[in-house]
């Protein structure tokens, strides 16, 4: 099992982003890219002098709805899964706020496990879409309920799961984590309002990339949010947002209020 995170040193914007190889609570820096075969550099860092960043750069952002039963209420289980599409621009780093729009009336939080992609699969198994998987991470699939189903309801998803800041992702991948069994928790300051184990997926890693491959063709460092558990709540600003995965860590992002145009 190894953990690999992508950061910048301090806050500036100028430093540039490298990957790296997180133990003990330092980060050795790797010279290449994730999926580049990447080298050690020789410098390592303490976690709390580095800015995490997302933890890769994916192509594609795919997204499964309806894919707990505790999250289905009344609406019948799909018979397939459920796939959309969030913009890249949406992703957001760890512990980077999340920014409501000021036209957002009823955005919500929505915890779930990622997948990270390691291999190109276009027609996979079963067998070659769990080979695929480079590794796992903790995201945020922030939506906006009225824009995505409420009275006057956008067409498409575009801005309901694709603001700026709806994708928090991080804080980094794990690899060769037994992830299809993993207790999942969110809290809003602190107090736990989503929980439940991912062996609850309707449908499961390995049937969603060997489904979406039929189709879209995936490359490595395209990520997969799987779904959300449970009921989800409408967020305000000063809140305080945390995605917990067994054996991951924890997603933190404040929420903020964008200004107004």
């Amino acid at each position: 099992m190894a953990i690999y995170a992508r950061f910048t040193l301090g806050n500036s914007p100028d430093n540039k982003a490298s990957y790296g190889i997180v133990n003990n609570r330092m980060i050795e820096e790797l010279n290449g890219g994730l999926f580049d075969t990447p080298v050690p550099s020789g410098r390592q860092f303490a976690l709390t002098d580095v800015t995490l960043l997302c933890p890769c750069e994916p192509g594609k952002v795919l997204a499964v709805g309806l894919n707990y039963k505790s999250h289905l209420g009344t609406r019948p289980a799909p018979a397939n899964p459920e796939i959309f599409y969030k913009p890249v621009s949406c992703l957001q780093n760890p512990e980077g706020p999340i920014r409501i729009p000021a036209e957002s009336e009823d955005a919500h939080f929505e915890g779930e496990l990622v997948v990270v992609v390691g291999k190109t699969l276009k027609d996979a198994s079963r067998e070659e879409a769990a080979a695929a998987v480079f590794g796992v991470t903790c995201g945020n699939d922030v939506s906006d309920r009225n824009w995505q189903r409420g009275p006057n309801a956008d067409r498409q998803w575009w801005r309901a799961k694709g603001c700026d800041t709806f994708g928090p992702l991080g804080p980094w991948i794990v690899t060769g984590l037994e992830y299809g069994d993993l207790a999942l928790q969110t809290r809003v300051n602190g107090e736990v309002l989503q929980e439940q184990r991912t062996s609850d997926l309707l449908f499961d890693v390995p049937d969603t990339l060997s489904f979406v491959s039929r189709f879209v063709t995936l490359n490595p460092g395209d990520v997969l949010f799987t779904g959300t558990p449970g009921n989800t709540k409408k967020m305000k600003p000063g809140d305080v947002v945390e995605i917990e995965l067994e054996g991951i860590g924890i997603l933190r992002n404040p929420v903020v209020c964008s200004p107004g145009v």
